[in-house]
């Protein structure tokens, strides 16, 4: 009976180390996702201010916010190419 609940206890304390494994990585994900958006939309106001003076404006929005701060300036010219030919 005693080794069956040594054994018992050492897959529990796996399974709970395999959890908070994966549980810490999606933390990370989300972690990184935020940043990413709090940089997209910091870069895509300031582009806002800058394209002001040539009339445009670059939509904010979780697609462009997401996409500049994962990209960062390639990301804003992209925008505004897409922006200058479709809008």
């Amino acid at each position: 009976m005693e080794w069956k609940l040594a054994f018992l206890i050492m897959v529990s304390l796996g399974l709970v180390f395999i959890l908070a494994s994966l549980m810490l990585s999606h933390i990370k994900v989300l972690y990184r996702l935020f940043a990413w958006a709090v940089v997209g939309t910091v870069i895509i106001l300031l582009a806002n201010v800058a394209l002001e003076k040539v009339g445009m404006h670059i939509p904010v929005n979780p697609a462009t916010v997401l996409t500049v701060g994962m990209l960062n300036i390639p990301g804003v010219l992209l925008l505004v190419v897409l922006n200058y030919y479709f809008v």
